[in-house]
């Protein structure tokens, strides 16, 4: 039997770094042993983990399944530039404290009724402002609701990088001592130790001080096999032939310069869309028809259509109804006088032999002591039309 100021064990608790990873799985969530340790850290010395990484990559989702796997309620804090901390903290429900200002209007006239002056009047007014400042008028936001709770939460701070920097300090608290202070009311210190998960996409630099309060990781996209063992337990539909291909092809759509690389969930989108269509195989076709399902921006779905053919096979020409047409993209223009024979020529090679020294006569550049070459122009013509320029037109400023 328990002492009676001694907790109770938390059934939710992780055993080990492996039961994090087997809940987790049972769960659909696919850790690696880098990210089973964290969270297992993260309960046991109750100290929130900042998640740092591109985005589509599982961070919002950890927290989510944390809450799942532990049975408790999610609380999320969505951060946006210009958000204050009345979203995120608290704010006094002035609509109710007018309320009862007015159903209490009588009352208030028997407080103040034997005074004499306004200063007097005032000073009884005042000395009710604890019961008009409590937490029946405390209207709690995410942060402040995650200590308060009754019961125990996953409290997440999704996108902490767009925040302002304002807001990062006012978490600072929270952060370290699971307290907030209310200047009206005073400190108000957590029931319930939250498990608290904040997100960046690297918007912006954390500040030290944020980032000293967290345990830290960052998240990249997985690795081949670990991409594929993810779209097996979604059950996408697609044969496991198609799943491997298609990872492949994503991850080379990856290594383009994108504004948006494709996320795990895009990745897992296509391949149900894939399967939903009934494709039996990935060509450059049926791939470029719903490339779209992973590519959001314009530039983006024009390069990467540019190089799904040789994603889909390395010895496929581009076509240009999928690609366009544009130079340097392999069409094998023959500029310059080459015809289309000259394509095994050594590009090197050949452009070494142009810089060859002395490969010009003396007429080419102009012989000695006969004057300027065939286009130059003299000195005294340069003189005579900087002279007719000056006082023409000025350059803007």
């Amino acid at each position: 039997m328990h002492a009676v100021n001694e907790p109770l064990p938390d059934p939710s608790a992780f055993a080990d770094v492996e039961d994090v990873a087997q809940r987790f799985r049972d769960h659909g969530y696919l850790t690696d042993e880098r990210l089973a340790t964290t969270v297992f850290l993260l309960a046991r010395l109750d100290k929130p983990v900042l998640l740092e990484g591109p985005a589509g990559v599982g961070k919002t989702q950890l927290a989510q399944s944390l809450a799942a796997v532990t049975g408790r309620r999610l609380l999320r804090l969505q951060c946006y530039e210009g958000q204050d901390e009345t979203k995120a903290l608290y704010e006094w429900d002035y609509g109710k404290q007018l309320l009862y200002t007015q159903i209490l209007r009588e009352k208030i006239g028997q407080i103040v009724e034997d005074t004499s002056t306004i200063g007097e009047a005032v000073e009884r007014i005042a000395a009710q402002d604890s019961v008009f400042f409590s937490d029946r008028f405390l209207a709690p936001r995410p942060l402040l609701e995650a200590i308060t709770s009754e019961e125990p939460v996953v409290l997440l701070i999704d996108e902490v990088d767009r925040a302002d920097e304002a807001l990062e300090a006012v978490l600072l608290e929270l952060l370290s001592e699971y307290q907030i202070s209310i200047p009206e009311i005073g400190t108000v210190r957590a029931k319930h130790l939250p498990y608290v998960v904040l997100t960046s996409n690297n918007t912006r630099d954390l500040s030290a001080a944020l980032k000293r309060r967290c345990l830290h990781l960052f998240l990249d996209y997985p690795t081949a096999q670990r991409e594929l063992d993810i779209l097996r337990s979604k059950d996408t539909g697609l044969t496991e032939e198609l799943a491997t291909r298609l990872v492949e092809i994503v991850r080379g759509l990856r290594e383009l310069e994108l504004r948006k690389a494709p996320s795990i969930s895009e990745t897992i989108d296509w391949a149900r869309t894939l399967a939903v269509l009934g494709v039996s195989e990935l060509k450059a076709d049926v791939l470029a028809s719903t490339l779209n399902v992973v590519i959001k921006y314009e530039r983006d779905l024009e390069r990467a259509l540019q190089t799904l053919p040789n994603l889909v096979d390395p010895n496929a020409q581009v076509p240009t109804s999928l690609g366009g047409h544009g130079h340097g993209h392999g069409h094998g223009h023959g500029h310059g006088g080459h015809d289309h024979d000259d394509a095994d020529v050594d590009g090197r090679e050949l452009r070494a032999s142009k810089d060859t020294p002395g490969r010009h006569d003396d007429a080419y550049y102009g012989a000695p002591g006969k004057g300027p070459a065939p286009g130059a122009v003299s000195p005294s013509q340069g003189s005579r039309s900087f002279a007719r320029g000056k006082g023409a037109r000025k350059r803007p400023v």
